[in-house]
């Protein structure tokens, strides 16, 4: 019996469901399964461009295959360029990374012809740091070349803003409103007080003096305590942008401290992100108690200081000894925060536990996109309040609800 015409709309609808559901999803004759949206049968030719593209899926989402892309790094560059040729660069970017997780394909990505390949993205960016220390020598210029060039796309977009919000921040703050004579702004002194002029003396009496700031090599000093384990992979690759685009300014004075079980101060390498993401090493545990601790050590001007902490409070050091040394860095008038992640990711896995405990100390706790870090560092610049910040950039500050008290106050103190 021959099949009934189908609208081209219908057309398009089968075969669409024919790329999503696989070269299997034919029901067998007679079996009564029907498919997704009323579809009885994918009785559907794919010709063309969706011939390849039904290849291209089947390498890597048949569980049926053994052989995946296989194990030559020819075919994985095949198959790179074959989905760049079919799909866009957001479902590029989610394929590779699933032929990652699925494929396990990490060995590919150090043969260089494999990464002149590959969409390259944050995420892969990640990746290759993770992978440094196996990374062959024939490979490594080639792995520096991609991280160079997101790193450089990131930094053209995030630079400019944090510039500008932590220098506008910076001017608010040290404006002085008694300054010596030598440090009179005249020009917004004059327009102050137009109030105060007087027509027959032709003058203006000055009832506020407004000062260009007392000039420092440093106004504020910036400590990036980041947590490096694997699960914080995007977070330490902006924090890294942000961090050499902070030590760029003279009006601050940035350190970056990045962790895992183990400490490693990057400050020196500032003067270039790259630099500074191969000398990370994404792995590991994480003791946040022992970075803490360490950075705790670089206060010299604890009212001047903003130390922010980007975990996801997973601690597998001290959690007593962190609370107590959040504590007294909060009790000393440092600005702290804690950014769970510091990604476009969506929300993040955390210890709301913990995330609870920095809450009661006065520490948010939240995650941050890249475009609103610039924000952020303006508002604590200005010691605003960040619950506030966050409710009005609807942000969800992590722990309140979950909130717990202890009884160990001896390490509290």
């Amino acid at each position: 019996m021959s099949q009934p015409q189908r609208s081209s709309e219908e057309h398009e609808r089968l075969k669409r469901w024919r790329l999503v559901l696989g070269a299997d999803s034919e029901p067998e004759p007679d079996s009564g399964h029907g498919l997704p949206g009323g579809i009885e049968g994918l009785d559907v030719q794919l010709e063309g461009d969706e011939l390849q593209m039904d290849k291209v899926l089947q390498a890597l989402y048949d569980s049926d295959r053994k052989s995946g892309l296989g194990k030559t790094s020819p075919k994985v560059n095949r198959w790179l360029g074959d989905i760049r040729t079919y799909f866009s660069s957001s479902n590029v970017r989610m394929m590779q990374k699933d032929a990652l997780e699925r494929l396990k394909l990490h060995k590919m990505l150090l043969e260089p012809e494999t990464l002149e390949h590959i969409e390259a993205d944050v995420h892969l960016v990640g990746t290759l740091v993770s992978l440094k220390g196996i990374i062959p020598q024939k490979t490594k210029e080639t792995a520096r070349k991609v991280v160079r060039k997101v790193v450089d796309e990131i930094e053209r977009k995030l630079r400019n803003p944090l510039l500008e919000a932590v220098r506008g921040a910076l001017s608010k703050v040290t404006r002085s409103q008694r300054p010596r004579s030598s440090e009179i702004d005249w020009d917004r002194t004059i327009r102050k007080n137009l109030r105060n002029y007087l027509p027959e003396q032709k003058t203006i009496i000055p009832e506020r003096l407004v000062g260009y700031g007392r000039k420092q090599s440093s106004l504020r000093d910036i400590i990036l305590c980041v947590d490096q384990s694997g699960s914080m992979a995007t977070s330490v690759v902006y924090s890294s942008i942000f961090a050499a685009v902070l030590a760029s300014m003279r009006a601050v004075s940035t350190k970056l401290v990045v962790f895992d079980t183990e400490i490693a101060d990057l400050t020196e390498l500032l003067q270039d992100p790259v630099d500074v993401l191969f000398g990370a090493q994404l792995g590991g545990g994480t003791d946040i108690n022992r970075a803490v601790g360490y950075c705790q050590q670089l206060v010299e001007r604890p009212d001047q200081t903003i130390m922010v902490i980007i975990t996801d409070l997973y601690e597998g050091g001290d959690v007593y000894g962190l609370l107590g040394r959040i504590a007294r860095l909060v009790a000393s008038g440092v600005t702290v925060v804690c950014l769970l992640s510091l990604s476009d990711d969506g929300a993040p896995m955390y210890n709301d536990q913990l995330a609870a405990n920095f809450a009661e100390l006065g520490v948010p706790a939240f995650a941050c996109t890249p475009d609103l870090f610039p924000d952020l560092m303006a508002s604590a610049i200005q010691k605003q309040d960040l619950n506030s910040w966050a409710a009005m950039n609807n942000i969800v500050v992590r722990g309140h609800e979950e909130a717990f008290h202890h009884d160990e106050s001896s390490s509290m103190s």
